[in-house]
């Protein structure tokens, strides 16, 4: 089942990527609908975030395209905003979160041009928002895993974007982090914004999104949650890994334990 949409927010077609020969991704066709808080689901090794930095660009395509507001990407690239996997940051990098967060105002900047006391505040009012403004000065290498994670987030807020990527933002961090995160992930979807976001967690699909990609190398499905989200086209996601997930996702309901320990 794969919807599409009139006047979408994105649009990929025909999409191809394979790393050394190897497909990746294979005829990957699919709009998202302005406004959409979207969910790419799948199992390791699926293309997930290989998606994500196909869209932005970050690695070269086979074949297809991608639109955005049915423009290339260098065309509207000051309204797009990513945060990529914690993982792939250097985190030794000497900077304070005040300095990350503000990076995020350079595109609005323009080269060679400093930084003005608007922008400073754009930066502190998002740590406000993300429950880090305390933390200003802290050099990021000082932080949580949490912590550094919600400092992304800030960053991509000070951008403004209309439509946000996101490589897995709940990975690694704390339940009240999460909880925070797509609280304001939701405020910026009823803003209008579109949000794209990797996510591994079944559990937590049909309360976070409003539109799901279910994703295995090629599309499985694409549309809003209530029709994509089935037994049926997540087995033909997940094959016989589902049932695993499903009779651990049981367990955990039986025997009260938490579904997983975050730091």
């Amino acid at each position: 089942m794969i919807q599409q949409v009139e006047n979408p927010a994105l649009e990929i077609h025909d999409l191809t990527v394979s790393y050394d020969k190897k497909p990746v991704l294979w005829g990957v066709d699919l709009t998202i609908p302005n406004g959409a808080l979207c969910g790419i689901i799948g199992p390791n090794g699926a293309g997930k975030s290989t998606l994500i930095k196909s869209i932005m660009d970050l690695i070269p395509l086979n074949s297809g395209y991608v639109k955005l507001f049915d423009q290339d990407l260098d065309e509207v690239r000051k309204k797009i905003s990513y945060v990529p996997q914690r993982e792939s940051v250097d985190w030794d990098f000497p900077a304070s979160v005040l300095d990350i967060v503000m990076m995020g105002r350079y595109s609005k900047l323009g080269l060679f041009k400093r930084p003005r006391k608007a922008d400073r505040d754009a930066a502190l009012s998002a740590l406000e928002m993300v429950g880090m403004d305390k933390y200003a000065r802290r050099q990021i290498a000082q932080l949580s895993g949490g912590q550094q994670q919600r400092v992304f987030l800030a960053r991509a807020l000070t951008q403004n974007a209309e439509i946000y990527f996101l490589d897995e933002p709940f990975a690694g961090v704390d339940a009240a982090t999460e909880k925070a995160i797509i609280q304001i992930l939701k405020n910026l979807s009823s803003q209008g914004k579109t949000i794209v976001v990797v996510h591994h967690d079944l559990q937590s699909v049909e309360t976070y999104f409003d539109w799901v990609i279910l994703l295995n190398l090629r599309l499985v499905a694409s549309g809003p949650t209530t029709d994509v989200f089935t037994p049926q086209l997540l087995e033909e996601t997940y094959g016989g890994k589902l049932t695993l997930l499903s009779e651990v996702g049981e367990l955990v309901k039986k025997g009260g334990f938490h579904a997983r320990e975050k730091q």
